[in-house]
């Protein structure tokens, strides 16, 4: 059982939400856990100019994806960082490039999850996870969440991410503030949950 984890990250917010999802997936039995980034359209004098070089050296050695390869997978759950409430262009051009696995309907019937990060608190986490849901069912893939189950999204004593559409991360103004353990907790949470649902319809 294949389980597929396909993110950008710029700062790093999403490699590690990433991380903490493929560490879920993994505890599930037959799971066999494959982490891509989807390639960078940015060039390096335009990452450099915003401060992203440096902190991109932290998973510059995760191989990059490719369309083909995903048709293998029995689950993907992506990850994406919110732009404008919506996914990243990288991410949005990786997807736009899907449209031969469309035609043949290659990931009908897969599970498909995401998350996500923002700046700020209300930044368009969820509308970036429930508007990528879109493209995910153009595909016929059986989109999961987040489940309450995950008790940590009821949280009222600090500021934190994650909702029943799937976990997220906020990253604060400036991108100082890193995911927090009840963010970590909800990645791991959705990467269980994905890979079991995954084990139950590979059955």
């Amino acid at each position: 059982m294949k389980i597929y984890i396909v993110y950008y990250s710029m700062y790093g917010h999403i490699h590690r939400m990433a991380q903490a999802v493929a560490a879920g997936a993994n505890e599930v039995q037959g799971a066999e856990v494959i982490v891509r980034r989807v390639p960078e359209t940015l060039s390096s004098e335009i990452l450099q100019k915003m401060k992203a070089l440096d902190a991109q050296k932290e998973f510059s050695h995760i191989p990059l994806c490719t369309v083909e390869e995903i048709e293998s997978a029995d689950a993907i759950v992506f990850g994406t960082p919110t732009r404008f409430g919506n996914m990243c262009g990288q991410m949005r051009q990786f997807l736009d490039a899907t449209g031969q696995l469309w035609m043949k309907g290659a990931l009908v019937g897969k599970v498909g999850s995401v998350f996500t990060s923002s700046n700020t608190q209300h930044g368009g986490q969820e509308t970036t996870i429930t508007s990528f849901h879109l493209t995910l069912l153009h595909h016929g893939m059986i989109v999961v969440g987040l489940p309450y189950a995950f008790q940590g999204q009821m949280r009222t004593d600090e500021i934190t991410g994650c909702s029943p559409y799937g976990a997220s991360t906020i990253a604060g103004g400036k991108g100082e503030r890193m995911p927090s353990e009840n963010e970590l907790a909800g990645a791991l949470f959705q990467g269980r949950h994905v890979a079991k649902i995954a084990a139950q319809l590979v059955k």
